[in-house]
């Protein structure tokens, strides 16, 4: 396994510790769910954005590393002049376009949040929720194992 594939399970490894915090705490119910949204989604979307950075990295092999993973195939660095792209890239660039990477690449509404009656607390907007969140993370997972398997025998 090369050092760039073990980031981008480690950082999807703390994605899924959050995921799961973020569950436990909902179901404490000791928190509302809009609070627990704002305080575990950003983190867990940036956890998952870090994963599939260094995994595109991993797929691309750059003879220049970034100081930051990408978060989408665009902003790989070009590929070295005579080397094909991928195919996984392609596939991945495609799933960013209009597949299950599209919502974790959004980014959150700009619009300033708005508190809810009642509460001090501003609702999140634009974040996909724990659910969404959860699939994301599992289909990640999944991708970078076939793909990794796939890397590994060549």
């Amino acid at each position: 396994m090369s050092s760039l594939r073990g980031q981008a399970n480690h950082a999807l490894y703390l994605g899924r510790i959050l995921l799961q915090s973020w569950e436990q705490a909902q179901g404490a119910e000791s928190l509302p769910a809009h609070l627990l949204a704002q305080a575990f989604g950003p983190a867990v979307r940036q956890h998952l954005l870090r994963a599939y950075g260094w995994f595109l990295l991993d797929l691309q092999k750059p003879a220049q590393l970034p100081a930051e993973p990408p978060a989408c195939v665009a902003a790989l660095p070009p590929t070295a002049p005579g080397k094909a792209q991928p195919a996984e890239l392609t596939e991945f660039a495609q799933l960013e376009a209009d597949g299950w990477l599209a919502p974790l690449l959004q980014e959150p509404g700009t619009e300033t949040p708005r508190r809810s009656e009642g509460s001090l607390a501003a609702t999140a907007s634009g974040l996909p929720d724990r659910t969404e969140l959860q699939s994301i993370a599992d289909r990640l997972d999944a991708a970078f194992s076939r793909m990794g398997d796939l890397l590994d025998e060549c």
